[in-house]
């Protein structure tokens, strides 16, 4: 039984790593200044997207998921005629219709497959399950990545899905957005008025940078400092704590939305890597795609753990 894994644009995940598992990128469109991008993770066009500058004109960038037309004619050409069972992971369906798109093509797949299987010369049934990563960016990079240990062990179609959607709820992450107001223009351009006028002000006149904390989607500010260093030191030495005190899975999953040179400056990454490498954990160091980019603005950072339930301030 040959078993896919589909993931969006959304999750990020070093690009060696999705190549090595045959991960199954779903593209989503992104339009900025008057330009088209296919966001399939490919690692040239992500270079040619940072050294652009188009990024920081994101905040005015439009991204559109598939159709579930155009899924249903992926699955059929990719999915179906390569593999016995596929499940596909989805950014959290309360930022994105890429998951209600995936069912309903998902859907059409499983009343159409015989045929597109027949001819590609595989027999059998066919099976699909679309979850909801209930995670964005590194946090659903952490989940596909322990979704592929789970496929090593070879469970039952059932117990794989129920594995699967048991763990997104132990999923913590911490986002680290660059500027205040690159969120605020975001969210005010999608009808949120979540960050509000008064905080984006303050966050660029102060230079205050908030640590956001919670499960999955769902974070909550648990600290702000008066510069994005100490932020990012923060974090680390959340995770350094938090991998010292055991993790669900031996994976942390750390995004970042800048140049690989300033990602191997940031502060306290060479102390995490050493703590991952004494403790059996895979650093998943990436970076971030062109849609989490776009969606959390230049120079953002977004780590990801698997964990007993906890909080921040428990490692600081």
């Amino acid at each position: 039984m040959r078993v896919g894994l589909i993931v969006d644009s959304a999750c990020d995940l070093p690009y060696e790593f999705s190549r090595k598992h045959d991960l199954f990128i779903l593209p989503v469109t992104a339009h900025i200044d008057q330009r088209t991008y296919t966001d399939v993770h490919d690692p040239v066009l992500t270079q040619e997207f940072y050294q652009s500058g188009l990024l920081q004109k994101g905040h005015h960038a439009e991204t559109e998921a598939f159709s579930a037309r155009q899924i249903h004619d992926l699955f059929m050409e990719k999915i179906v005629t390569q593999f016995d069972v596929a499940i596909c992971e989805t950014v959290t369906r309360s930022r994105s219709k890429i998951f209600d798109n995936a069912t309903l093509a998902m859907n059409s797949v499983m009343a159409h497959y015989q045929q597109a299987r027949e001819a590609a010369g595989r027999s059998g049934k066919f099976s699909m399950r679309v979850i909801d990563s209930k995670q964005i960016f590194a946090g659903q990079g952490l989940l596909a990545a322990h979704t592929l240990k789970l496929i090593d062990q070879k469970l039952s179609k059932n117990a794989l899905r129920h594995e699967v959607e048991s763990f997104t709820d132990k999923i913590h992450t911490c986002v680290i957005p660059r500027d205040l107001h690159y969120i605020r223009e975001r969210a005010r351009r999608r009808g949120d008025n979540s960050v509000s006028a008064l905080v984006a002000f303050l966050g660029k006149a102060l230079n205050i940078t908030p640590v956001i904390f919670g499960q999955g989607a769902e974070g909550q500010p648990v600290a702000k400092t008066m510069r994005f260093d100490v932020a990012v030191e923060k974090v680390m030495n959340y995770a350094i704590g938090r991998i010292e005190a055991g993790l669900l899975t031996p994976y942390v999953s750390l995004s970042c939305g800048m140049s690989w040179t300033e990602i191997e400056e940031l502060p306290g990454l060479n102390r995490l890597r050493d703590c991952c490498e004494r403790h059996g954990v895979e650093l998943l160091l990436s970076q971030m795609g062109i849609t989490s980019s776009i969606y959390i603005g230049p120079g953002s950072l977004c780590l990801a753990l698997g964990a007993e339930p906890h909080s921040f301030r428990d490692f600081q």
